[in-house]
This record gives structure tokens, C-alpha cells and sequence, in this order.
């Protein structure tokens, strides 16, 4: 099992419009994600920035994330919640969210 936690920032204008999204996920992208090995997904929210996290129990993460970018209804779901981000510092080309690295944990 692996960790990560990403983060990205959210426009202001957009902050209610993005939680009110998250309070119903659409079941199969909350599915899509199941069946690709993540677990334990939470996303945070502090001022304008969404911090997200999860656990990858897999055995091929490219492959299994490859899934999800192809999957119809993932992709749906992203054509109303990116409009709500903006990329968080440096974020790689074509991409909101940035990936962080793992500083600590504690079983």
C-alpha cells in the first residue's frame, strides 16, 4: 500500500459550487476509483486550497490511474469540478493538482 496526498487551489467565486459537488460524488466514480485500488480518499479544504489524500493498494498505479483518466463518467464528473480549480504553485503542464510528498506518517 502506498500513500498520497495531493493539493490544488480552488477559485473563490467556486469554493461552495466544488463542496456542494463532493456532499452527492456520483457513485461510479467514487466506483471507478474502487475498482482502480485507491482507498480512503478524503479531500480537505482550508481558505481556497483542497488538500487531497488516499491510499493505493495496487499492484500497477500507472495502469490503474490510466483506468480512471479513460473512464466516461470520471470524465463527466471533471468538466464540473476542474472549472472550480486552479493549479496550486508550480503544477506539471496540463495538470491541477500537485502531487506532495510523503514528510511523515504515524501507524
Amino acid at each position: 500500500m502506498t500513500r498520497h496526498g495531493f493539493v490544488v487551489g480552488v477559485r473563490p467565486e467556486k469554493r461552495e459550487e466544488y463542496v456542494e459537488l463532493h456532499r452527492a460524488v456520483w457513485p461510479r466514480v467514487e466506483q471507478a476509483m474502487r475498482e482502480s485500488n485507491i482507498r480512503n480518499y478524503s479531500i480537505f479544504i482550508i481558505d481556497d486550497v483542497l488538500f487531497g489524500t488516499y491510499e493505493y493498494v495496487g499492484e500497477d498505479y500507472d495502469a490503474d490511474m490510466g483506468r480512471i483518466q479513460a473512464d466516461p463518467t470520471s470524465r463527466e464528473w471533471w468538466s464540473h469540478t476542474n472549472p472550480c480549480q486552479v493549479p496550486f504553485g508550480a503544477a506539471p503542464a496540463g495538470t491541477l493538482w500537485r502531487e506532495m510528498d510523503l514528510a511523515w506518517h504515524m501507524d
